[in-house]
């Protein structure tokens, strides 16, 4: 485009050392609700991860030095500030990642807000471990210390939400941080870093390198000077992040996808079950690792179910995010559009039942969405176990149905996946509810609700779905280094 022209176009600018850096190329990224245009990013590659790493390295003394009380205010204030402009974030998250208006004002960005209270909070909380050994005449204690640079790696299902849910723990241990966005999603951690310095994190403590993961990530991942990634997103990129990252001895946090059981068994209680099911299949267009994609459902009430729950899904309304009566907005790109919608062919092909959503139902944008990624919320019945789209990722507004009969079966078949993030379990038995939440290789199971979240607790996933724990406990753990000292007196 000419000069003239980009004036319409957002350019964003990398963040290195407290300061906005141009790039010399940059990425087009799109509003997901029209199809057009709306942003550049910065095409970033080593030189720009080399400078960004330059500067957290410079910044890392005095950081690492400040005591836990100083930087517990400093991300106190860095939340207010965010907390401030919780209007304009909201705008923009919806804008750049076609999610609704409502949902980034009512999740996203209240959560990036929480991120940095609740680890400014329990970084004042942690205490070291002591054992004396009288007989030997020694005392030993243990202490802990930051780990140096931690290479953050986010997705763009929730962008601001998980980009925070790293920076702040990294950063409250002492950690001075380059972080790398999602390339289609960068907006906000753009506008975030604008707060940086008010919020007063000194220079080089947080930078924020944007680009491609090819490049851009690659080139962070492969840093010798980078000991720590901490990474959400696919399975496969975790695993080309594990093989760049074997040689240097880094450690890792892989939090990857999902194919998320929810067993519902005869007893559950349908009024709180529907309900809940509808938003953990469709919240966020079913871009969230977290999301049910598919619904055991115990023979005896099947029918009954899928009746209500298709009615309770096509009451969900698709269209423009910003309009916020809407509860589905746009998928993030063309392509993942096109990824998803292909799933569904391809139930179709095998014999499954599409009862409503792609395909089945008129999808009626308004005039100005036209060209945007819109997709209904599809409810999919009679799928094999052995089909992509019971075993796959989907990472979209569609969710498969199955019917089941006996406990022992169902626990088989729900953990018959590569993946182990999330499940949730229906039943108004409270034995039945232990005993299937132990059986399930699952990292985290709800019972009787969704995504009901204590970030005290360790979040992570099983199997494919990643490796390590984040929560209070565990980040602190990940992010700095153990040291065993004995004294002997």
């Amino acid at each position: 485009p000419t000069m003239a022209h980009s004036k319409a176009f957002l350019v964003l600018e990398n963040f290195i050392g407290g300061k906005f850096v141009p790039c010399s190329s940059y990425i087009d990224s799109y509003n997901p609700s029209t199809g057009d245009v709306y942003c550049r990013v910065p095409d970033s590659g080593k030189e720009e991860v080399e400078a960004a790493v330059k500067a957290a390295k410079d910044a890392f003394p005095i950081w690492s030095s400040k005591s836990p009380l100083e930087r517990s205010q400093i991300l106190n204030k860095l939340a207010d500030l965010i907390e401030h402009d919780l209007e304009a974030f909201a705008q923009a998250e919806s804008k750049d990642q076609g999610k609704t208006i409502t949902f980034a004002r009512t999740v996203d960005i209240p959560r990036a807000v929480h991120n940095f209270r609740f680890f400014a909070s329990s970084i004042l909380h942690h205490v070291t471990e002591c054992t004396e050994m009288p007989t030997m005449g020694c005392v030993h204690y243990t202490s802990r210390a930051p780990v140096g640079i931690a290479g953050l790696i986010s997705p763009w299902n929730l962008p601001l939400y998980l980009l925070t849910w790293k920076i702040a723990p990294a950063i409250a241990c002492g950690n001075t941080v380059v972080a790398k966005p999602s390339e289609m999603t960068s907006v906000t951690a753009w506008m975030m870093c604008k707060l940086l310095e008010k919020a007063g994190v000194p220079p080089g403590v947080v930078n924020v390198v944007f680009g491609a993961g090819a490049k851009a990530g690659e080139a962070l991942v492969c840093h010798p000077d980078v000991p720590l990634i901490s990474f959400t997103g696919s399975t496969l990129t975790a695993r080309r992040i594990t093989e760049k990252s074997a040689p240097h001895c880094k450690r890792l946090s892989l939090e990857l996808g999902g194919k998320n059981p929810a067993i519902i068994f005869d007893d559950a209680d349908l009024s709180q079950c529907i309900p809940t099911t509808v938003r953990s299949s469709f919240a966020n267009q079913g871009e969230i690792c977290l999301c049910t994609s598919r619904i055991f459902v115990q023979r005896g009430i099947y029918s009954e179910f899928l009746k209500r729950f298709v009615a309770e899904a096509k009451k969900w309304k698709t269209g423009n995010p910003s309009d916020p009566t809407m509860d589905v907005g746009a998928l993030i790109s063309k392509e993942h559009l096109e990824k998803v919608r292909n799933y569904v062919k391809k139930a179709q092909a095998e014999g499954a039942r599409v009862l409503c959503g792609e395909g089945v139902d008129p999808l009626v944008l308004p005039p100005g969405n036209q060209k945007g990624y819109f997709m209904l919320p599809t409810v999919i019945a009679e799928v094999k176990d052995e089909s992509c789209c019971m075993q796959e990722e989907i990472f979209g507004p569609v969710t498969c149905v199955v019917a089941f009969d006996t406990e022992e079966e169902v626990i088989k078949r729900a953990n018959g996946v590569k993946y182990g993030l999330a499940a949730t379990v229906w039943s108004g038995n409270v034995g039945r509810v232990h005993r299937v939440a132990h059986r399930l290789q699952s990292g985290l199971v709800w019972t009787n609700c969704w995504l009901v979240r204590d970030l005290n607790l360790p979040f992570g996933g099983m199997k494919a779905s990643g490796i390590g724990r984040e929560g209070a406990k565990d980040s602190y753990e990940f992010f700095t280094e153990v040291k065993t000292i004995t004294i002997k007196h």
